[in-house]
């Protein structure tokens, strides 16, 4: 008797083994499979972009080359390639030099779009602040006051990498329309910041004396130093990290 209730009780267990297994391996076998289809195109994901950063740096490389050998019809070709081909600093590099090019070549609205495109490719504070600050210093001729400053005071906040240059631009733009008083305080403020790099101190003191003496009617020529500098982007993108030196494009000099 012992052996026929043994009997029935495994049959139960087995039964109810096999439902569970009815049940839950189609409901396994969807996770194992969902689980292997993101695995699978995570690695097709990878390996794109992979491959296209190769691709935009090979094309990076190209355009620095033809930029050096005075070749700027060859070096937009390649920086065009670099910024269609690569995501985040190879794009706003490549933009950015597309930007110099237009410069050099007195397409002033043209360079302003790249440096914009810029701005918008990239996260990075060096990378993006740099373009706007560019493109900003650019379009003080043709933009409103207003739009200058939505440009320039994000990116003149404390903790900003270049704040103290921005906020030369703001002060200089401010100048440039007529609002003398608060554009010399504010260029104080930069003369005498603990954390304002040197070259902006000593700008930011010629143009006060250039205010206290009136002769600071010359003030669309100091704008227009600024705009015809040359960009020279980094050799590389690695080089505009923040473990790197600051990219040569973005401090406006005068």
């Amino acid at each position: 008797m012992v052996d026929v209730f043994e009997q029935v009780e495994e049959e139960l267990r087995s039964d109810r083994y096999k439902r569970l297994a009815r049940t839950w391996l189609p409901v396994a076998g969807g996770v194992l499979l969902v689980a292997l289809i993101a695995a699978l195109a995570f690695w097709g994901w990878d390996s794109l972009q992979t491959s296209k950063a190769d691709k935009a740096s090979v094309a990076y490389d190209r355009g620095m080359e033809s930029m050096q050998a005075n070749n700027p019809v060859g070096a937009d070709a390649a920086f065009t390639q670099a910024a269609r081909d690569g995501n985040g600093a190879y794009k706003a590099m490549a933009l950015m030099a597309r930007a110099g090019i237009a410069v050099d070549a007195n397409r002033i609205p043209d360079a302003i779009a790249r440096f914009d495109e810029a701005a918008r490719a990239s996260s990075d504070p060096l990378l993006h602040d740099a373009a706007v600050l560019k493109a900003a210093w650019l379009a003080m001729d043709t933009e409103t006051l207003a739009r200058i400053e939505a440009r320039l005071e994000p990116i003149a906040k404390d903790g900003r990498p270049f704040s103290a240059f921005a906020l030369e631009a703001l002060a200089m733009a401010r100048l440039q329309n007529g609002q003398v008083a608060p554009a010399r305080e504010a260029l104080v403020l930069l003369k005498n910041g603990l954390d304002t790099p040197e070259i902006v101190s000593q700008r930011a003191d010629l143009t006060i004396a250039a205010i206290d003496s009136g002769a600071a009617a010359n003030l669309k020529k100091i704008v227009d130093a600024q705009r015809s500098l040359p960009v020279a982007p980094p050799a590389s993108p690695a080089a505009a990290s923040p473990a790197g030196p600051a990219p040569a494009a973005a401090p406006a000099r005068p």
